[in-house]
C-alpha cells in the first residue's frame, strides 16, 4: 500500500486534501465518504477516529459496530446506558456532556472495515472544528490510524492525545484498561 502524506496541514478553505495516494487495489473501488461531524458550540472534547467502519456507513452512526467499545466506554465513564438509547438520544447526551465525535478522514477507498485497507484517503477540514465548537480544548485520536494525522491536528493549537482503539480488532486491551486510559482524558477537560 502507498502512503504517500502531504508535509501540509488542512487549513480553511482547503475542507480536503489527499493523504495515501491510490493503490492498485483501490482501482475500480467506490470513494467513500464519512459523516458529518457531531459537535456543538460548548464541545471541549472531540474524539476523532480514522473513518466510519462498513457497519457505521450503513446505519449512518459513529461507533454502529455491536463489538465496538466506544459506546460502552462513555456509559462506563458517564454512569449512563447509552447503548439502551435510540442512536439520537445517545448524540444528545454526547453533546450535553461536552463531547463531539468526528473522523480524521472525509473520504477514502476502502475495502472492508480495516483501517490498514485505507487508501486514497482525504483530510477533513479540521478549522471547521474550531469554527463550530469556540469552547474546544482538546482533540482525542481514537487509536493509531487516527494518529497518524496529530502532526496535523496539533496545528490548531489545542490539547491533542492519543487514546487505544475502541475498535474490536483492538484486541491486546481490556476494556478495563481502554476504560482507565479513555477516564484519564476525560477528566482532564471535565467530562467526568
Amino acid at each position: 500500500m502507498s502512503t504517500r502524506r502531504s508535509n501540509t496541514p488542512p487549513r480553511c478553505g482547503r475542507a480536503v486534501q489527499e493523504v495515501r495516494a491510490p493503490g492498485r487495489a483501490a482501482v475500480g473501488i467506490e470513494r467513500l465518504r464519512g459523516l458529518p461531524p457531531v459537535l456543538a458550540p460548548h464541545t471541549r472534547l472531540v474524539v476523532l477516529g480514522s473513518f466510519p467502519s462498513v457497519a457505521s456507513l450503513g446505519a449512518q452512526q459513529y461507533y454502529a459496530h455491536p463489538r465496538n467499545h466506544f459506546w460502552p466506554i462513555l456509559s462506563a465513564l458517564w454512569g449512563v446506558d447509552l447503548g439502551a438509547m435510540p442512536y439520537e438520544a445517545r448524540l444528545e447526551v454526547v453533546r450535553a456532556r461536552g463531547l463531539g465525535i468526528w473522523d480524521v478522514y472525509a473520504q477514502c477507498r476502502r475495502e472492508g472495515s480495516l483501517d490498514s485497507a485505507i487508501e486514497d484517503a482525504q483530510f477533513n477540514d479540521f478549522d471547521r472544528l474550531l469554527r463550530e465548537a469556540p469552547a474546544l480544548e482538546a482533540l482525542a485520536h481514537n487509536g493509531g490510524e487516527s494518529a497518524r494525522a496529530m502532526r496535523h491536528t496539533r496545528t490548531l493549537g489545542l490539547a491533542v492525545y492519543r487514546l487505544p482503539s475502541t475498535s474490536p480488532a483492538n484486541a491486546s486491551w481490556s476494556f478495563e484498561r481502554k476504560l482507565e486510559a479513555w477516564r484519564e482524558v476525560f477528566t482532564a477537560h471535565g467530562l467526568v
